[in-house]
C-alpha cells in the first residue's frame, strides 16, 4: 500500500488572496474627468484640422498695400471659451483683427479675419510679428512673417573705432533695408612692420535694418612701445563693404616718465648755461677796454710807472720854440 499523496495546504491560498487585496487597495483608481480650463488652440486658418494648419502666417506685398488672412481658434472643451486677440512685434503694429475678442462655443472652431497694412514708407525686406491669443488662463502666440517687395539695398558701415590697451572697440551700423550678417578683417601696422593680420571671418551677429551693434576685438599681444595704425574692414552679402582706421601710440609708463625728466633736465641746463654766458660778458658789446679806447683831445698822455717821460716840443701855428 502506497503512502497517501499530501494535499496542498490552504495557507498559501489565503496568503495570496490577502496580498492581492492589499495591492488593490494601494493601486489608485482612474481619476475622474478634469473639469479645469477648456482645451483650445490658435493657429493660422486654412486646414480642416489643427494638424493641417500652417505653422505661421506668411504675407507678401508692397508698401501701401493691405494684406488679409484669418486666425482659427478651436475650442476642444465642453464649455464656451472667450479669447482676446492682439498683435506684437514690428509687423504686429500693422495688424488689425475683425474682433478684439471672440467667444467660441464648445467643440467649435471660429475663424477671425485679420488685415495687415504695409506702411507706405516701409523699407523693402522682411518684417516679423506675432498674433497673440489669450483665453482660459493661457496664451498662444502665432508667428507672422511679412515679405515687403521693392529694391533691396545692402549698406554697412564701421564707425567709432578706438584702441584701449589690448582691446579694439568699434560699432557696426546697418544703413540699408536688408538683414546683414557681417564679416570682419583686422590689420595693424607699426613702425617696423605688421603687428596684427586677421583674415576676414564671419561674426556671430545678425544685423537688422537700422540697427547698431557695438563690439570689441581682443588684442592681447599689443606692443609696449610703438606707433600703430589699425584698419578694420567689414563686408556682407549684397555688396555691403566699409573700412575704417585709427592710430595710436604705445609708450611704457616708466621710460616715458624718465624721458620726460631727462628733457626737463636738459632744458634747465641750457637755460643755466645761457645765464652764465650773459653774466661773463658783463655789459655787452658796448663796453670797451681802456687800452683799446682812442685818446681824447686835450688829455695828458698816460704815465708809465718808473720810467721818465720825454716831453715833446709843442708846435703852434707860425711860432717855433
Amino acid at each position: 500500500m502506497s503512502p497517501p499523496t499530501p494535499r496542498p495546504g490552504r495557507a498559501p491560498l489565503v496568503l495570496t488572496a490577502a496580498l492581492a487585496a492589499l495591492l488593490c487597495g494601494i493601486t489608485p483608481l482612474p481619476a475622474a474627468a478634469d473639469d479645469g480650463p477648456a482645451d483650445w488652440t490658435a493657429r493660422p486658418a486654412g486646414g480642416r484640422t489643427d494638424r493641417d494648419a500652417r505653422p505661421y502666417v506668411y504675407l507678401e506685398g508692397t508698401p501701401g498695400t493691405v494684406l488679409q488672412d484669418r486666425l482659427a481658434v478651436t475650442n476642444h472643451g465642453r464649455d464656451p471659451l472667450t479669447v482676446r486677440l492682439r498683435a506684437d512685434g514690428r509687423a504686429g503694429g500693422w495688424i488689425r483683427f475683425a474682433e478684439d475678442a471672440v467667444t467660441v462655443p464648445a467643440r467649435t472652431r471660429a475663424e477671425v479675419p485679420l488685415a495687415l497694412t504695409v506702411p507706405s514708407d516701409a523699407v523693402p525686406g522682411d518684417a516679423s510679428g506675432e498674433a497673440v491669443a489669450l483665453g482660459g488662463g493661457e496664451e498662444i502666440r502665432v508667428p507672422v512673417q511679412v515679405r515687403i517687395g521693392g529694391p533691396t539695398l545692402a549698406a554697412l558701415t564701421v564707425e567709432d573705432v578706438e584702441i584701449s590697451g589690448g582691446t579694439i572697440r568699434y560699432a557696426l551700423v546697418n544703413r540699408g533695408n536688408a538683414v546683414l550678417r557681417p564679416r570682419l578683417a583686422v590689420r595693424a601696422d607699426g613702425v617696423f612692420g605688421t603687428l596684427l593680420d586677421r583674415p576676414e571671418r564671419p561674426l556671430r551677429l545678425e544685423l537688422a535694418p537700422g540697427r547698431r551693434a557695438e563690439r570689441t576685438e581682443p588684442w592681447p599681444d599689443a606692443p609696449a612701445l610703438d606707433a600703430v595704425t589699425v584698419r578694420l574692414r567689414v563686408t556682407a552679402s549684397g555688396g555691403a563693404r566699409d573700412e575704417a582706421e585709427v592710430s595710436a601710440t604705445y609708450l611704457p609708463v616708466v621710460p616715458a616718465v624718465g624721458g620726460g625728466l631727462l628733457v626737463l633736465g636738459g632744458l634747465a641746463a641750457l637755460a643755466s648755461g645761457a645765464y652764465r654766458r650773459r653774466r661773463t660778458t658783463g655789459h655787452g658789446p658796448d663796453t670797451e677796454s681802456a687800452d683799446a679806447r682812442p685818446p681824447t683831445t686835450g688829455t695828458r698822455p698816460p704815465v708809465t710807472a718808473g720810467l721818465p717821460v720825454k716831453a715833446e716840443p709843442s708846435v703852434q701855428a707860425g711860432v717855433r720854440t
